[in-house]
């Protein structure tokens, strides 16, 4: 399939900086972690939404930014840096007009009674691991029940949202001004304390994630009958060396009014040496891969973002009966697990299969670290990457990608 691409003019507004040794650590805007849009929409309407807000690795503060100080506080697996607490979860809505994406207004999403919602990591348990989080002095930050770390947005024409979340992992209903109507999350969580309805909802298995790799990829049928979900990685299951070598990512289709697995599905990640941006840079593992997004074009038939860091590929799936895995995979007892199989040469089960339409590496103009799509026309895509509130000098692009046919054939 043919394709044109144009980088769309858009600038990130400058959320202030910060003073350090080496540099000083400019914040801007951050609206690259999803995008949406409603049928009803007009034209060029989109809906982005940000993450938990500027997070670094200590590693990052020491050597990007001199911050020696905080040396001896990385020990601890996926510990963060949290710079500015005051900016969290966000939603943007936007316009595309001829060339260029304009801002037409942002909010954040609050608790019930209006409060904005931090994203602070929610308390770890022994259902679901959570990284700790740490301030400017290396000082360990307060978990909190009621925080977020939003990856995926899916538009509903009742003006609503639903928000995937990466700490429970978890879905989040939200109303039209961002509002949480209830957090979903899984059997056996607690999130005792939130600032709003939780309630368990989805399978336990969910909090098998690999740590940082929950939900990050949604999209809803017109109807909002159907909600997909794709988690980012396969799962940790039974643990993080079984994560490293899976080679298949579980896909969901849920009845949208109670959040049952209708069918499960596995999408099957490509090698890793194919992502040729990425190892023209350094060798990439399995463990690189991830699915960012998800676009629904058609019944039974999604867009799915592929990526490494450098590399990002769309492909075109098909869901079917004939591919829904037995019910007993959604148990975290069963044995062997999907992901332990997932590792080795001949995979007994079904598998999605897929039709590429897009790679950036025939465009090397496209930006790294894609994460948002939307599908603008039949034959039109938008992207955007996630420039992590600018702390290490990325800013946010839009790229138009036009086909010489329409998408969902």
């Amino acid at each position: 399939m043919a394709f044109t691409v144009e980088r769309l003019h858009w600038s990130d507004e400058d959320l202030g900086s910060l003073p350090f040794p080496k540099r000083p650590m400019t914040i801007r805007s951050s609206f690259g972690s999803g995008l949406s849009r409603r049928a009803e929409d007009p034209p060029g309407i989109l809906w982005a939404i940000g993450d938990r807000g500027p997070n670094l690795k200590v590693k990052t503060m020491v050597g990007r930014y001199g911050a020696d100080w905080l040396s001896g506080h990385g020990g601890k697996s996926g510990a963060k840096v949290m710079p500015r607490l005051d900016l969290g979860p966000r939603i943007a809505e936007l316009r595309v007009v001829g060339s260029r994406v304009e801002m037409v207004r942002s909010f954040r999403i609050t608790s019930e009674d209006g409060t904005p919602l931090s994203g602070l990591p929610v308390p770890g348990s022994v259902h679901a691991a959570s990284e700790p989080a740490l301030d400017l002095d290396g000082n360990p930050l307060d978990p909190d029940p009621s925080g977020l770390d939003t990856e995926g947005i899916a538009a509903l024409s009742d003006g609503g949202f639903w928000a995937g979340d990466e700490f429970g992992p978890s879905l989040v209903r939200l109303e039209a001004h961002g509002r949480v109507v209830a957090r979903f999350v899984p059997e056996g969580v607690s999130l005792e304390g939130a600032r709003y309805p939780v309630k368990n909802a989805l399978p336990a298995i969910a909090c098998k994630r690999q740590l940082n790799r929950g939900f990050e990829a949604l999209a809803v049928s017109p109807d909002g009958k159907w909600l997909f979900l794709a988690f980012q990685s396969p799962l940790a299951h039974p643990d993080e060396e079984t994560y490293k070598q899976g080679r298949h990512v579980r896909l969901w289709r849920l009845d949208a009014a109670g959040l049952a697995v209708a069918a499960q599905y596995l999408y099957p990640l490509d090698l890793p040496e194919s992502f040729r941006r990425d190892v023209a840079k350094a060798e990439v593992e399995r463990s690189d891969l991830k699915v960012s997004e998800l676009v629904w074009v058609a019944e039974d038939r999604l867009l799915v973002l592929e990526r490494a860091s450098e590399t990002t590929k769309i492909y075109r799936v098909e869901l079917g009966d004939e591919l829904s895995l037995p019910h007993e995979h959604l148990d975290v007892a069963t044995r062997p697990t999907i992901e332990e199989l997932s590792g080795g040469e001949d995979f007994p089960l079904p598998v999605l299969s897929k039709t590429l339409l897009f790679s950036s590496d025939d465009a090397p103009e496209v930006a790294a670290d894609l994460e948002g799509m939307a599908l603008l026309s039949p034959s039109e895509l938008i992207l955007v990457n996630d420039n992590d509130f600018g702390v290490e000098g990325a800013g946010t692009s839009f790229w138009r990608i036009r086909f010489d046919q329409p998408v969902l054939a």
